[in-house]
């Protein structure tokens, strides 16, 4: 093939694929390999082209091969990429250090190296390419984020907010920043500095967003409470987050209605009757109401409610003993049809919400141990997602299943009631225990949320509660056996 139909091809081929027409620029470029196999710059690029359309293995095959051609920079970072899209960072860590032994380090590939090591887990080396990104380029904001939010999944809070507060010297208006810098400094149990920034919550506005479409009229008039007089005033609150937020700031409630003369609640609907039946001088939304039907003087998001009570650190942690109670007629209900027996009565659950973190997912097989406790009798309070995990368990051992008794949280209330103990990973449950006094213990990953703090012996948000951190390579079944250690002297007692 001579040079001027091989630019005729590539020009075709490389004008299609900017377009997004990858299947046909492929068949250019296969035109131009057809007379050229040893054109590295067209494999790396048909190799681009496998990976666009998901055909991994191929795109690998096209980038080696280039490569082996030819030790062309941007190939091997066309292989790295590949490498990060398939999740796998040992790979890609290898490349991108071959890149710096072959061709120096820039920003791009130290700020990639840092990466690829943090997702391996491997803080300290993550730590230092980060810190040298920053070097060679001290503006770059997301090399800051990124180190800040290593900081974090290192148990340095401190030092996180060190790096969050760079971001905001670059960008005072980074939201994203002042979000993260905010859980840091609650993760420090500074919530006086950090009820300020928290205000700027994606669920917050979401929440303002979706209530004003609901309510136009309403909220086009009434304001966002912020903590003025309302003693004579009609407040509605409404939740923004998920089951567990609302549960832990149920505490919150009867401050709230001390403070007004009308309290109007609207949680997600499976709460409803949960707190209809402990706050009974309170109006609980079940679902919405018409606009006609709604009167209110100021409204607030739920999580605003320390904010504008000015709570403060000290503030916060109001009702660590007990502060939700199960109704007592569906406890005797589930004492008869589950709990009639003499044993020691363990409620699990494996499995909470997986959209926003995957890492409280705790394998079930961990649980097995508790299975050769004597006199005990093991209850499985898994709902939705995870569910299905449930007959791993039911196929080798004796255990019930509570999660189809339950209609909405009163019911697990009641259930959870007649139980001697809780183990269960960071989900709703161990805050609906924890709001009622019923020994629960949390099982927490080595990156766990910010709600429990830094001094992990002792939960501050509920005295009933005992936290279980799993070590950066521990298992589940390890963590497991430190809470039977537990359960087995706790029983002696």
């Amino acid at each position: 093939m001579d040079r001027e139909l091989r630019k005729e091809y590539f020009d075709k081929a490389f004008k299609l694929h900017s377009a997004g027409d990858v299947a046909e620029a492929k068949i250019f470029y296969k035109k131009i390999l057809e007379e050229i196999p040893e054109d590295a710059e067209v494999l790396n690029l048909i190799g681009m082209s496998e990976m666009q359309q998901k055909n991994y293995d191929k795109a690998e095959e096209f980038i080696s091969h280039a490569i082996n051609i030819k030790q062309e920079k941007y190939f091997y970072e066309t292989l790295a990429h590949l490498y990060f899209i398939r999740n796998n960072f040992t790979k890609e860590l290898e490349t991108r250090l071959e890149i710096e032994k072959l061709f120096g380090l820039d920003y791009e590939q130290a700020f990639g190296i840092g990466l690829a090591y943090k997702k391996l887990m491997d803080f300290e080396n993550s730590e230092k390419y980060y810190l040298k990104a920053i070097e060679i380029n001290p503006k770059s904001r997301d090399a800051y984020f990124n180190l800040a939010n290593l900081y974090t999944n290192f148990h340095k809070p401190k030092q996180a907010n060190e790096y969050y507060l760079k971001c905001l010297d670059i960008n005072s208006d980074d939201r994203e920043a002042k979000y993260f810098l905010a859980l840091n400094y609650f993760r420090m149990k500074d919530y006086t500095t950090g009820l300020k920034y928290f205000e700027v919550r994606l669920c917050r506005e979401t929440a303002l967003k979706t209530e004003a479409i609901t309510y136009p009229k309403l909220f086009a008039n009434k304001p966002v409470w912020n903590g003025e007089d309302i003693s004579d005033k009609t407040l509605y609150t409404y939740y923004e987050a998920g089951f567990g937020d609302m549960l832990m700031f149920a505490r919150y409630i009867p401050t709230l209605k001390s403070l007004c003369k009308r309290l109007i609640i609207k949680p997600q609907v499976q709460l409803s009757e949960l707190l209809r039946e402990n706050f009974p001088d309170v109006e609980v939304m079940d679902y919405f109401w018409d606009e006609k039907d709604l009167n209110f003087d100021y409204h607030i998001p739920f999580l605003s409610i320390p904010y504008a009570l000015n709570l403060g650190t000290e503030g916060m942690f109001m009702h660590r003993d007990k502060y939700l109670s199960a109704n007592p007629d569906k406890v005797k209900k589930y004492k008869e049809k589950f709990f009639n027996n003499d044993k020691f009565k363990i409620g699990i659950k494996w499995q909470g919400n997986t959209y926003y973190e995957t890492a409280r997912v705790i394998n079930v097989d961990a649980f097995s141990g508790l299975f050769n406790l004597e006199n005990t009798q093991v209850y499985s309070a898994q709902t939705f997602e995870g569910a299905e995990e449930f007959e791993k368990l039911a196929s080798k051992y004796n255990i019930i299943d509570l999660s189809n008794s339950f209609k909405d949280f009163s019911y697990t209330a009641a259930a959870i009631e007649n139980l001697d103990l809780i183990i269960c990973n960071d989900t709703s449950l161990a805050h609906l225990a924890g709001a009622m006094h019923k020994p629960c213990a949390i099982l927490l990953p080595y990156n766990y949320n910010w709600r429990w703090h830094t001094d992990l012996s002792y939960c501050d948000w509920y005295e009933s509660v005992k936290l279980y951190l799993a070590d950066k390579n521990e298992s589940w079944a390890s963590v497991m056996d430190r809470v039977i250690a537990d359960i087995e002297n706790l029983k002696k007692l």
